[in-house]
C-alpha cells in the first residue's frame, strides 16, 4: 500500500518517482514548515508560518523564550489544528540556536509524539 503523502522538500526517489512519506513523517514536515516559514514568504498565504529563524537575532532572554513559545503554539494550532493537538511547546535558546520541542497528538491515531526542531539544523 502506498502512502498518500509527498516527501518534503519535494524530490524524486531512487525509482524515478515522487518520494513519499508516511503520516508521522508528513506531520513532522508540516510542523517544520510552520516553524521555519516567515510571514510573507508564501504568495497565496502571506500570514502562514511563525518565522522562527528571525528570533535567532533577537536578544536572548526569558521574556523572548516565553513570547516565542506562545507564537509557536499559536501558529501550530492555527495551521495544523485539523491534524494535531498541540500538548506542549518548550523553547530553549543558546547563542545563535533555538531549539523547539513540540509535544503533540495525532488526531487520526491519538498517538502522542515528541519532536524537536533546531534553527541550526534548518534546511
Amino acid at each position: 500500500m502506498t502512502t498518500p503523502y509527498w516527501d518534503f522538500p519535494y524530490r524524486i526517489d531512487g525509482s524515478g518517482r515522487t518520494a513519499r512519506a508516511d503520516e508521522d513523517h508528513h506531520i513532522r514536515e508540516m510542523i517544520y514548515q510552520v516553524l521555519f516559514t516567515a510571514a510573507g514568504e508564501r504568495v497565496n498565504r502571506p500570514d502562514f508560518g511563525c518565522g522562527l529563524n528571525r528570533m535567532v537575532f533577537m536578544p536572548n532572554s526569558s521574556a523572548l523564550a516565553t513570547a516565542t513559545q506562545y507564537l509557536v503554539q499559536g501558529a501550530l494550532t492555527r495551521w495544523l489544528d485539523s491534524v494535531i493537538k498541540v500538548e506542549a511547546v518548550d523553547i530553549t535558546s543558546s547563542d545563535s540556536t533555538i531549539v523547539v520541542r513540540v509535544v503533540y497528538s495525532n488526531l487520526s491515531t491519538g498517538q502522542t509524539t515528541v519532536a524537536q526542531f533546531s534553527s541550526a539544523g534548518a534546511r
